[in-house]
């Protein structure tokens, strides 16, 4: 084989993969762009929810896609920049960072996904005794707020049912003035209603509040497990694609010294 032919076979399969690296890049954008929104909406729509979760695995997981989707962004950005000059140590840099944001995305899907396996036991354990315990009570604002939103949301009343709540601290106090259920457990919330629990009054759905939180955050963390998982994949392409091209870089480098040094 000519050293001519050699050039052009080297410069073919470069110019394939300055583009492949191209589209790549387009894609590591948009998958970026699905990563943080995916956090983003994991805290703004249940952001409410977290204060009545045990552990904090949930939001640590959607902060980590956030965290990766940013770097997504500015990695993207190095990515094109790198490709366009071929420069081998701004792809190594590029190299680097795939394999950080790899990591960190694979994180959040496996966080995801253990937490999922737990999400039922966490509930059963917690949320009645949070409910009980810390619903109307002083510096308890926040929890207060996210049970009566838990209840409107889901149509629901008290984490198993609405006898749950006849063992709470805010039902047997002077403050609860009578009530026999939280006024949020009322189909059409007005003051005091909560001293009528007939099924025609407030909601009474089989497996209570539990049951209906656990179908939601499941279906999230779901979510969550798959978008990170998912673009993870995507970016050990990217970084084989990257390898390659820097190993081309390396070797026309290596033959223009070869030309040089004749």
């Amino acid at each position: 084989m000519s050293a001519l032919h050699k050039d052009e076979q080297g410069d073919w399969q470069t110019v394939c993969l300055k583009y492949l690296l191209f589209i790549f890049n387009f894609l590591f954008w948009m998958g970026g762009a699905a990563v943080l929104g995916v956090g983003v909406w994991t805290l703004v729509e249940k952001s409410d929810y977290l204060s009545l979760l045990a552990s904090s695995t949930f939001a640590v997981s959607a902060y980590i896609l956030i965290l990766a989707g940013s770097l997504v962004v500015v990695t993207g950005f190095l990515g094109c920049c790198a490709v366009i000059r071929e420069r081998r140590r701004c792809l190594s840099v590029y190299f680097f960072f795939l394999l950080v944001i790899f990591l960190i995305e694979l994180v959040a899907g496996v966080l995801a996904y253990v937490y999922y396996q737990r999400l039922s036991e966490e509930l059963k354990q917690h949320l009645n005794q949070t409910m009980s315990e810390n619903y109307a009570q002083p510096g308890k604002e926040a929890i207060t707020a996210a049970v009566d939103r838990l209840q409107q949301d889901f149509k629901c009343c008290g984490s198993n049912n609405s006898q749950d709540w006849a063992h709470s601290v805010y039902i047997s106090s002077i403050a609860a003035e009578q009530r026999v259920v939280p006024d949020s457990c009322c189909k059409t919330i007005t003051s005091a209603c909560g001293r009528r629990d007939h099924p025609s009054n407030i909601y009474k759905v089989e497996g209570g509040c539990i049951t209906k939180l656990e179908q939601f955050l499941a279906d999230h963390l779901l979510v969550i497990g798959a978008v990170g998982i998912g673009v993870a994949c995507l970016q050990l392409v990217g970084a084989f694609l990257t390898a390659c091209f820097i190993y081309l870089l390396y070797k026309e480098e290596e033959e223009e010294e070869e030309f040089g040094a004749l």
